[in-house]
């Protein structure tokens, strides 16, 4: 993976931490809520797959949060 996509993944992932954690939940509720497997959370929460629109869209049902919340977070790009 390029570097500047792994540092968004991990961005990303960091920011979907926080929110998990501000809405004082948990993957497997999300997942449950989602209805999406919590492996495939896991591996955003971890940059190991970039972070795609049929994982998200769940991902924010589960948080009960407007999709565009996952993408409220600072990233600079590398050089």
């Amino acid at each position: 993976m390029e570097e500047w996509k792994k540092a968004y993944c991990i961005a990303f992932g960091n920011n979907l931490k926080l929110l998990i954690k501000k809405h004082n939940t948990d993957v497997a509720t999300i997942a449950s809520i989602g209805n999406i497997e919590y492996k495939q959370i896991y591996r955003i929460l971890n940059a190991e797959n970039e972070p795609k629109i049929t994982s998200l869209l769940p991902v924010a049902k589960g948080l009960g949060i407007p999709v565009m919340a996952l993408f409220d977070f600072e990233f600079s790009m590398p050089k």
